[in-house]
Formats: C-alpha cells, structure tokens, sequence
C-alpha cells in the first residue's frame, strides 16, 4: 500500500455555519479503518504574518486581547486575506492596519499549516524590511498597543514562553534564522 495515499473516503458534506471569516463543515466519511464516521472542517481565508524589521534590528509587535482564550497576547501583525488579494497584498494591508508602517522592502518566507487537524488554514509569512511611519487603521474587532523593540528582545519573548501565538512563534523563528545566516 502507497503510504501517501488519501486512506479516507468522502461521502458527502453539509454546511453548519457559516460567517465573513469562516465556514463550517461536517463531511461524511468512510475513515482509514474502512468504518463511517464524520469529520468537522473550518475552512478559513488564509493567515498572514508579518515581521517588520528595521536596518537597525528593531521589530514591532502587536498587543490585543484574544476573545477565544481571554488572554492578553503579544503577537506579530497578523490576519486573515481577503478575497481578491494576493497574499503580499495581505500582508501590506495587515502591516499599515495594524502598526501604520509600510514597506518598500518584502521577502515571502513561506508557509505553515495553523491547525491542520480540524482547519484548512495556511499561514503565510512575509518579513517587511525599509520601513517607512504611518498611522495605523485597525478593524473594528481590534484595539492594539504597538510596542517597539529589538528582535533579540522579541526572540527573548518567545523563549521565555511570553510570545505563545503559534504564527508568531514560526514568523520570528524563521526571521532569527535569516538574521543568524546575515551574521555570518
């Protein structure tokens, strides 16, 4: 048996909910161990992250309480794409909403599934360098505090356990790696 192949077998689906950032779905389906059963989907916009970086080693983060944990959470800018945009033309967006800033400066560092066992959600990352000031235009869902400080602070963060979102997480590791690799 080819290890890569689909062992799931789609039956049908059925919409439960739906709103402007998610749909969700329930699939019928025959399961690996040939047995009938369902499986729940959110299907969402993509994810994206950014991570502005000065010439001189600074970042900025976005702070914003989570109504899904009810926690304060220090975070990357970050969001979800619109129909009709790119994923650059995302992050752009995301970058002068949340922190006022622009760049003239992009490099697309890839992508992560967020939570591949019950979402189809793909982040994707971009690190956003030559920075210019503006001012910020958040959602209406959004109240941020924009905090200024050195990557190796905010790298600080996430090895200390302060910086626990996952899209920031990967967003600042692959930056760490891209700036250890300019060291040398």
């Amino acid at each position: 048996m080819n290890q890569w192949k689909n062992p799931w077998k789609f039956l049908g689906s059925r919409t439960i909910y739906r709103n402007e950032w998610i749909r969700l779905r329930e699939d019928r389906v025959i399961t690996p161990s040939g047995k009938p059963g369902i499986y729940g989907v959110v299907e969402a916009h993509p994810a994206i992250g950014v991570i502005p970086l000065t010439k001189d080693g600074f970042t900025y983060l976005v702070g914003q309480f989570r109504y899904t944990l009810g926690v304060y959470s220090w975070e990357i800018p970050e969001g979800g794409g619109n129909f009709g945009e790119t994923t650059l033309e995302g992050a752009k967006r995301e970058l002068r909403e949340e922190t006022g800033l622009l760049a003239t400066r992009w490099t697309y560092l890839g992508t992560a599934y967020t939570s591949n066992s019950f979402t189809n959600e793909i982040a994707y990352f971009y690190l956003a360098e030559n920075l210019i000031p503006g001012k910020s235009k958040p959602d209406h869902t959004e109240e941020l505090v924009v905090k200024k400080l050195s990557f190796e602070e905010a790298w600080q963060m996430v090895v200390n356990g302060e910086i626990k979102d996952a899209m920031s997480v990967i967003g600042l590791l692959r930056v760490k790696q891209i700036l250890d690799a300019r060291k040398k």
